[in-house]
This record gives structure tokens, C-alpha cells and sequence, in this order.
């Protein structure tokens, strides 16, 4: 039997049944209209013409959508981390690529307002936060600013294994940034850019936990956005090369204090499980396609139905099977996320990252071989889910190699210990 949560909202979320708040099934329902009856249509066109959704970020901005995460007592909604994430879940099956950009928005209020808010800081650096966080939401609620995170540099970096390339350095007022970014996410489109850096202290031992946090303005004098974007999947990211030569970036741009993004990482290893959600909306995306599609109810297509061979109702069974496992690995990890988590729990959630992000594409693969030729036209949304899909094991700072990796050395070392 179906909870009452459900039974309260017009269809089966994302992440499946749960005992969702009032608030979260108010929100849930308003971001599945949206995906179905706006963003879903023109999921199609930001793929083949690698063009930012900005429609839909038009739309997000009058639901009130871009401040989830900024706490009410900002002007926002208030949404802590479960119900972002079920609600990134939900706008994943409709279009990834805004889903994806969306979470990087996202991250920017969520880390800097409920993470941080369990992130230890002197009362000064409290202080300090505190007042330029203000700034931050303000630009998102009043203006409806969007911004961007970009992380990757084509090192070991973005994976928290060496300092960014990017530094900073202090002068009077602010600092001056310098380096390059690669594979950054509403490149063009958006209005300021979370840009991890090294804090350059000019003594040439550039240290990860140094790191800074700053929001470069689109506009500022040295910074520019270059390259061509190609890619397999994820074509609406518009994830292009971003340089910042001499950036001049104001003091009061900084998102978190020094020293805060590093303790930050360590204390919140839930903040780098935002992207997964994205996957978890396709792998549904593409059983709810499938079903549709066997049952002979695709809009637009031939009422044609296969449901009736053995083969098809198999391969359906497995992948609800797949499915079940990936929404309640995925729900437990998200409920439970906290600052200092216990070991378990960590690997529980690198365990939940892995099984999502490989999930997808083993749903997706499952749906294309299960429906057929047919399901590859492009007019037909499959083919689109299966490439998305793809993507998602290779997004640092948890692609799914360095999952792996965590998972196992983290379950036989306990810190601190060394082999003789």
C-alpha cells in the first residue's frame, strides 16, 4: 500500500515513496509540472543545439526555484539538503542538462547557508560569513543572479588531491585571481562564478588547504569564456574553458572565509553527493520511457503495443529491480547526510554515488536494448537519456574510479595508519 505521502501527489517521485513533509510534496508537485509540461518539450533542443535552457531558467526564477536553498530568514525557501535533493531527482527525469546546471546554482546557497552552518568557525569568521552570505542571497533573490561552481582543471585538483592551478592572491581590498578552468558549467549564462582557488601566499608551497572560494562577476575585467562544447551528453551544460588573467575580485566576494572550504570538505562529504540526483531523474526517465513505449502510449507514435513478450516483461522486471535499489541507497544516503559523519555512513554514501551514477547508464542501456531500433530516433527522448546518462560516473570530485578508490582504502585504513 502506497504511503499517504504519495497517495497526496498525482504521481511517483523520483525517488520513490516516502513520508515526505507538506512542504515537500508542495514542491515536489511544482517542480514535476514544470519538468513535464515545459521543460521535458524542450529538452531536445538544448541537446542538439548545445545551447544553455535558459527558458527554463526563466521559469525557475518566477517559481521562486533559484532560492531553494537560501534560508527564509534571506527571502528564500529554505529547503535544507534532503529535499534538494529529492527535488533535483525530480527535475533530472525531465531535462539533465538543467538539472546538472541547476545543482551547481544550487551549491552556491546550500554550502554557504545550511553546511556552513554546521561548518566549525570562530566567531569572527562567523561574523564575517554571516555578512557576506547576505550579499550573496540578496543577488539571487532580488535579482535572480545565477551561479556557476566550476571545479575541474585537468589535474588532480578538483579531486582534492592537489591545490587548485587557480590562485588568488591578497592586495588591498580584495584579490587577484589567475588560471584556467575547463569543463565549467553555465559558462556564458551565468551571472557570477564559484570559482575554488589556491590562496597564492608567494612561497611557492601552494597547500589544499588554502583554498578559497570566490564569486568572479561575469563582468569582471580579465575574465573570459573560450572553447568550442561538443560533447557526447550533457550538451546544454554549455561546459566551455573559462581564464581569469588579473581578475580583480573584491573581498566581499569571498562565499566562505579562508580556511572554510577545506574544513568544509572534510566535515561535509555530502556536499560533493549533490550531482548524483541528475542521474537518479534519468535512470527514471528512461523506465518511465519504456513503459510508455511497450504499452504502446508514447505521444506522437503509433499506439503499437509490445508488453505482451516474455522478453520485454523480463527486462521491465529487472529494470524496476535496478531502480528500487538505486532510489533507496540514494534516499537513506540523502536523509541521513550530516556534518562529521560516522564511517558507515561515509561509505554508504560512496556507496550511494556509485551505485547511481552507474546505475543510470545500466537502466538506460537496459530501456535502448529492451525497446528496440525504434527507441533511438531522435525524435524519440532515449537516445538523448542513454548518452546523459554516460556522464555521470566521470564528474569529478567523485567520478566513479575514485569512488572505488575511497571506498576501499577508507575500509582498511583507519586515519592515521600506515603500512610498515
Amino acid at each position: 500500500m502506497q504511503s499517504e505521502a504519495t497517495q497526496a501527489l498525482s504521481f511517483a517521485p523520483a525517488v520513490g515513496d516516502h513520508a515526505f513533509t507538506d512542504r515537500q510534496r508542495m514542491l515536489l508537485a511544482l517542480v514535476h509540472e514544470l519538468g513535464r509540461t515545459k521543460f521535458a518539450p524542450r529538452a531536445a533542443r538544448w541537446d542538439e543545439e548545445a545551447s544553455f535552457p535558459h527558458a527554463n531558467y526563466d521559469d525557475m526564477r518566477e517559481a521562486g526555484l533559484l532560492a531553494l536553498c537560501v534560508p527564509q530568514a534571506h527571502g528564500g525557501l529554505g529547503a535544507d539538503y534532503p529535499t534538494y535533493m529529492m527535488l533535483a531527482a525530480e527535475l533530472g527525469r525531465f531535462c539533465g542538462a538543467t538539472a546538472l546546471t541547476w545543482n551547481m546554482h544550487i551549491c552556491s546557497t546550500l554550502w554557504t547557508g545550511v553546511l556552513a552552518d554546521a561548518i566549525p568557525m570562530e566567531s569572527a569568521q562567523r561574523a564575517e560569513h554571516e555578512r557576506r552570505r547576505q550579499l550573496h542571497f540578496r543577488r539571487v533573490v532580488e535579482d535572480g543572479a545565477i551561479y556557476a561552481q566550476p571545479f575541474s582543471e585537468g589535474s588532480a585538483a578538483a579531486a582534492g588531491r592537489a591545490p587548485f592551478g587557480t590562485t588568488a592572491r591578497k592586495v588591498e581590498g580584495g584579490w587577484i585571481v589567475n588560471g584556467r578552468k575547463i569543463f565549467a558549467s553555465l559558462s556564458g549564462a551565468a551571472d557570477y562564478y564559484g570559482v575554488l582557488c589556491t590562496e597564492d601566499k608567494g612561497d611557492q608551497h601552494p597547500d589544499v588547504r588554502d583554498t578559497l572560494y570566490l564569486a568572479v562577476p561575469a563582468r569582471a575585467e580579465g575574465f573570459a569564456v573560450s572553447g568550442e562544447w561538443n560533447p557526447l551528453g550533457m550538451r546544454g551544460t554549455v561546459s566551455r574553458n573559462l581564464t581569469f588573467r588579473e581578475v580583480f575580485v573584491g573581498d566581499d566576494e569571498q562565499l566562505m572565509p579562508r580556511g572554510i572550504y577545506w574544513t568544509g570538505a572534510q566535515t561535509w562529504p555530502a556536499m560533493f553527493f549533490t550531482l548524483a540526483p541528475t542521474y537518479l531523474g534519468i535512470a527514471n526517465a528512461a523506465y518511465d520511457f519504456t513503459v510508455q513505449y511497450l504499452r504502446g502510449e508514447v505521444p506522437g507514435e503509433p499506439p503499437v503495443k509490445r508488453r505482451m513478450y516474455p522478453t520485454k516483461q523480463v527486462a521491465v522486471a529487472q529494470m524496476r529491480i535496478q531502480l528500487e535499489q538505486m532510489r533507496s541507497i540514494f534516499l537513506r544516503a540523502a536523509l541521513e547526510a550530516r556534518a562529521n559523519p560516522s564511517k558507515d555512513e561515509r561509505m554508504r554514501l560512496y556507496a550511494a554515488q556509485y551505485t547511481v551514477m552507474e546505475g543510470a547508464n545500466d537502466v538506460a542501456r537496459l530501456a535502448i536494448r529492451t525497446c528496440g531500433g525504434q527507441s533511438m530516433m531522435k525524435h524519440l527522448p532515449l537516445e538523448r537519456l542513454y548518452r546523459d546518462s554516460r556522464c555521470g560516473s566521470l564528474m569529478l570530485p567523485w567520478t566513479a574510479e575514485l569512488v572505488l578508490d575511497r571506498m576501499g582504502r577508507e575500509t582498511l585504513y583507519e586515519p592515521g595508519e600506515r603500512d610498515e
